[in-house]
């Protein structure tokens, strides 16, 4: 057995399960969970029907690489959202089954050429990154975004001793669970550390689509374009429709950018064995071409999140996040104890925030936050954030 697996932490929805064995929600009050971060909006009528006429794809293998038209669909999508000048869709893009298992996978393809290399992580994070990092034999360093820095990353407190040893940087923008976002400054100096030193940079931007009123975040390539990096080197991004088109079931995604790193990453997937069904890539062509739909999801996340923060600001130290759809206000209290009275007094189920996050020199920056998704309907969410107010002025009492 890999002796990496012993090496694994146990996942935060087991953790949660471990944390709440015994006790029971309010009987009174119908459970509302707020803790997986699944798309609850309805899915694009254009792309299930795409998907039903497309079946036929059933008999055949689907390619590694992925056809034609998707691989061109999505490079002319990145165009648009992120105006670049080009992306080939035959040497850098690539169709993946969804950005979770594409994250795991490019960290077993880069990680192995330095003697001392690193997994260069945020903190709190998406448990991906740590896994694939362990699995790969990687050691692990983890960058603190905490409520002393408005969680963002101060890239330039980092020692070039880290960089010289790192072999991925994982950046998440917008960030899960804190919904900031990565600035072209801090992409600047990245982009310039990653020529000094050798390392890659994987940015997932599986939220980039769920932002309020123009202010769409950047993404890494258009950093690069920006910049001048124009074959993209060093750099990757990791894209879905999980969360863009509310179709977490479809696992469709895509990397693209550095060829130069595709291409090793497409004879890895081969051996791997890991292509997207052809009617999921014809589904995937019709929700990459359309935003009508994208914009309304957008206009729904916005109302709630107005709504919601309306009942919960005056109570908690929360604020709207630059993009994404979660919540992640800092407590007075314990995240456990929280999550755990909440859930037994008002049938509300939230993710303790330390869950997310791992301690350096004894400081875990997760601790005393929680991670609320709003991805369920308005009616609902804002149910919840009733019950979390009343939950709240109710304990300040006691």
């Amino acid at each position: 057995m890999n002796p990496f697996i012993h090496s694994l932490h146990p996942y935060p929805f087991q953790k949660l399960a471990e944390l709440l064995e015994g006790l029971s929600p309010n009987p009174d009050k119908p459970l509302i969970k707020l803790t997986i971060g699944e798309p609850q909006h309805e899915a694009p009528a254009i792309v299930l029907e795409t998907l039903a006429n497309s079946l036929s794809g059933v008999s055949k293998y689907p390619s590694t690489k992925g056809e034609l038209p998707l691989r061109s669909a999505i490079a002319e999508w990145t165009k648009r959202r992120f105006k670049l000048d080009q992306l080939n869709p035959d040497t850098q893009v690539l169709p993946v089954t969804g950005t979770r298992e594409a994250l795991f996978a490019i960290t077993q393809t880069l990680v192995g050429e330095k003697d001392q290399g690193l997994v260069v992580s945020p903190n709190p994070f998406y448990q991906i990154y740590e896994g694939a990092g362990i699995l790969a034999g990687a050691k692990l360093h983890f960058l603190p975004c905490g409520p002393e820095t408005n969680y963002k990353i101060d890239y330039q407190s980092i020692s070039d001793d880290i960089w010289r040893d790192c072999e991925v940087l994982f950046v998440c923008s917008p960030n899960n669970p804190s919904g900031t976002i990565t600035t072209l400054e801090d992409y600047a100096y990245l982009i310039e550390k990653a020529k000094a030193f050798n390392f890659t940079i994987a940015a997932d931007e599986c939220y980039s689509e769920i932002y309020f009123a123009d202010d769409a975040p950047i993404g890494l390539l258009e950093a690069c374009q920006q910049l001048g990096n124009l074959d993209y080197k060093h750099c990757l991004i990791f894209q879905s429709l999980s969360k863009r088109s509310n179709l977490p079931g479809l696992r469709s995604g895509f990397v693209a950018g550095d060829a130069s790193l595709l291409k090793p990453f497409l004879l890895y997937r081969t051996y791997q064995g890991c292509a997207m069904p052809i009617h999921h890539q014809e589904a995937s062509i019709t929700a990459w071409n359309d935003e009508e739909h994208v914009i309304k999801n957008r206009e729904i996340y916005t109302r709630k999140f107005n709504h919601v923060l309306e009942i919960l600001a005056p109570v908690m130290k929360v604020c709207k996040p630059e993009a994404g759809f979660y919540l992640w206000p800092e407590l007075e209290m314990e995240d456990e104890d929280f999550c755990t009275a909440l859930y037994q007094e008002e049938s509300v189920l939230v993710l303790p925030g330390s869950y997310l996050g791992r301690d350096v020199d004894n400081l875990n920056p997760g601790s005393k936050h929680v991670r609320m998704a709003l991805v369920a309907e308005e009616t609902e969410c804002v149910e919840a954030a009733k019950r979390i107010h009343a939950f709240l002025n109710r304990n300040r009492l006691k």
